[in-house]
Order: structure tokens, then sequence, then C-alpha cells
């Protein structure tokens, strides 16, 4: 994904601009094109995946936000190509830490990777606004404005340099501009160990009237990231 500092307008270098496709979120999500459909949804944060751009051309109503969006098209499409350039040829050094089976191999997980950022890259061109700037835990939405938010690949993969107040001011903050129901993959951390605040904060979701509950899903490339937080919003 590519956050991976906070701070305001963050230096292009700093960011990792690596998505996934369509696809992938419906798998790593547990997500049918049937459940999203009449859904207004928010990917945050989006980085380069395909989501928002494949599930608009199918009438889906998508926004994606991300630090990185304040920064131009061609200059995130270019550091993308170098992310994924740096990625593939470390991937080969680490391929044990990995499930080799949603991909065949390093070059076929580099073309998914290539796909998203080209589709993401090309709708960011013509989004008409699709693609909002954010720096969180902020959030520049209307409250209850959103039915489904996703988020992957951040919050919890991020632990070691993301704290639990942060975990919790953004999740509050995807609560607020939720009406319904908040996703969240995966549940560990890089080095694919369980968020170790993961209990304490389902607890604390729980206390201020949310339903929470951990669900496998039919996704799994970074070992034991194969589960999601599912909050349903407490009315």
């Amino acid at each position: 994904m590519s956050i991976v500092e906070q701070s305001t307008k963050l230096d292009l270098e700093r960011i990792v601009f690596i998505g996934r496709t369509f696809e992938e979120y419906l798998d790593l999500f547990s997500l049918s094109k049937e459940y999203l459909e009449g859904k207004k949804i928010l990917d945050c944060p989006a980085g380069a995946c395909s989501f928002t751009a494949i599930g608009n051309t199918m009438g889906i109503d998508i926004t994606a936000c991300d630090i990185a969006y304040y920064h131009a098209v061609e200059d995130l499409k270019h550091k993308g190509l170098q992310d994924i350039t740096h990625t593939m040829e470390h991937m080969e050094k680490a391929k044990n830490i990995f499930v080799w089976d949603y991909f065949n191999d390093v070059e076929d997980l580099r073309k998914h990777r290539q796909s998203a950022l080209e589709e993401c890259t090309k709708d960011m061109a013509t989004s008409n606004g699709r693609y909002v700037p954010v720096t969180l835990p902020s959030l520049l939405f209307e409250d209850g404005e959103f039915d489904l938010i996703l988020s992957a690949h951040f919050l919890f993969s991020y632990a070691d340099r993301l704290d639990y107040s942060f975990h919790v001011e953004t999740i509050k903050e995807l609560l607020r501009v939720s009406k319904e129901e908040i996703r969240i993959f995966p549940l560990v951390d890089l080095e694919g160990n369980r968020y170790e605040h993961l209990d304490k904060l389902t607890n604390f979701l729980t206390d201020i009237g949310c339903d929470v509950e951990e669900i496998n899903v039919p996704y799994e490339f970074q070992k034991n990231a194969n589960s999601m937080l599912k909050i349903i919003k407490g009315k």
C-alpha cells in the first residue's frame, strides 16, 4: 500500500506505491460483485490498487483516498514502476515467507502489480474526483457518507511504526464516515505476527457498540495473512 509514515504531503521517495487488483480485493475482503452493488464504498488507503478503477467501470460507486494522491499521476506511475521492480528483485530472496498458491511465481506477481498500477493511474487521469488526498487519521468526508469501507495492507501491517493510539483514532474516523461496515485486512504485521493489540482493540470497539468479527478469507500470500476484521457500526 502507500503510506509508510504519516506526515502531511509526504516526499514521494518515502511512499511505496504498489497496489492489488480488483480480483484480489474480492478475495482478501471475502466480497462478491453482487454484495458491492448499490453501496457507496471507500477504499482507505487505496494506494495503486485497481479496485476503484475496475469497480467503477462495473457501475459500482467507489472512492479511493490516500496520502499519495497529493502527488501528480505521472510521478506516481513512475514511482510505482520503480517500486515494483525493486520489490520483485527482493522477492526472489524472500520467497519462503510467502504462500505461492494465489500467484504462480514472481513473474506472475509482477504482472498483477503492474496491471493494478496501470489501471489505477489511467483512471486517476480522468477520475472526476474519485481519488482524494488525505492524511490519516483525518478524513475529509461527511458523517456516514459510505456504506462500506475497506482498508488493506496498512493499519496493522505497519504496527511497528503506527502505534495503538493511531489505530484507534483512525478506526474512529473510519466509523465516523461509515454508515454501516468496515473491513480491515490483514491482521498481522510485515513479519506475519498477529497484531499484538487486536484483542484490546476489539474490546474497545465492542464497548462503543460495534459488532466485531474476525473472518478467514480465501486469500493468503503473506504467510498468516488470511483473515480480516469485520466491524459493523453500532446504531
